[in-house]
């Protein structure tokens, strides 16, 4: 039987038009638990949980990286790209947030968008463009690294 949450993510992969599979759901399940995982990180989370198992026959890394590309296309992930580091997964949660990354760490945080509608920034010029949004990744040091340096 599935749990209220697994049902919800159920609906929301209907809605988008993806087949509602065990494997997809394993992996939306996992980016709400924790958001800003790398694909390592998401294939550990399934791994430690045993959730890997219960999406059917065990979930390959190229598995992994399909369901993910899925997700994103459809609008229920967000991919993250801070520089210098693997792409990061969260729910895509429409509310225009931004990041800030621990240079030490590479802690990742939300930090709400002071204007609170895209793009939050325009570009000086963008001939032959609609901006439609804008990401913003702030750089920095966590209160933890800071404290232990």
């Amino acid at each position: 039987m599935e749990d209220s949450g697994s049902q919800d993510f159920g609906a929301r992969l209907r809605e988008r038009g993806l087949r509602n599979t065990p494997h997809r759901r394993a992996v939306l399940e996992a980016a709400g638990r924790r958001p800003h995982l790398t694909a390592a990180e998401i294939a550990a989370s399934l791994d430690d949980r045993g959730d890997g198992a219960r999406a059917g026959a065990g979930l390959s890394r190229q598995g992994l990286y399909n369901v993910l590309d899925d997700l994103v296309a459809a609008g229920l992930l967000r991919s993250v790209e801070p520089a210098g580091s693997p792409a990061r997964f969260e729910l895509e949660t429409h509310d225009n947030h931004h990041h800030l990354v621990c240079r030490e760490c590479g802690r990742m945080q939300d930090v709400p968008c002071a204007v609170g509608a895209a793009p939050c920034l325009d570009p000086l010029e963008a001939p032959g463009f609609r901006v439609e949004q804008a990401e913003v990744t702030w750089w920095g040091v966590c209160a933890e690294c800071a404290a232990a340096s």
